[in-house]
């Protein structure tokens, strides 16, 4: 199946997951919400259950498709894993910064047509592309 098939059944299917936990507990699905809150200290009296099943469902679908498929699409990263964990630290801290992630802000709070979300989604494309553009084309993979 063409990889654009692929992706536009995996934007629905993330579209149709954030439908879902609207509509029956009235929760937006942005991803370091839904983990943080799960965190011990953090999570709040019959909040656990439905975060750990989300969070459950996210780790858990790439093992689905391996079963399914015979490959999970996602391939081995193309990084080493320093850089990986100065990545994560990096998103982690962009995520506290702008009050939410690419989930939260980019799937939910457009689709609530949030102007906070808009101009969040912006910043999150801007330096997701330029960070690519500098790794690929200006440094040629050398500190990779």
């Amino acid at each position: 199946m063409h990889p654009w098939v692929l992706s536009g059944i995996g934007g629905v299917l993330i579209g149709l997951s954030a439908v879902v936990l609207m509509a029956s507990i009235g929760r937006i699905a942005g991803i370091s919400g839904i983990a943080g809150g799960a965190l011990p200290g953090i999570v709040r009296q019959g909040d656990l259950g439905w975060r750990l099943a989300f969070i459950g469902g996210l780790i858990a679908a790439p093992f689905l498709l391996l079963i399914i498929r015979g490959s999970n699409g996602i391939g081995a990263p193309q990084v080493s894993w320093p850089w990986m964990i100065v990545a994560g630290l990096l998103i982690g801290f962009g995520t506290r910064l702008g009050n939410g992630c690419t989930s939260g802000h980019g799937v939910c709070g457009i689709a609530r047509l949030s102007p906070r979300s808009f101009a969040a989604t912006g910043v999150f494309m801007v330096f997701g592309i330029s960070t690519v553009f500098v790794i690929r084309h200006l440094l040629q993979g050398g500190l990779l």
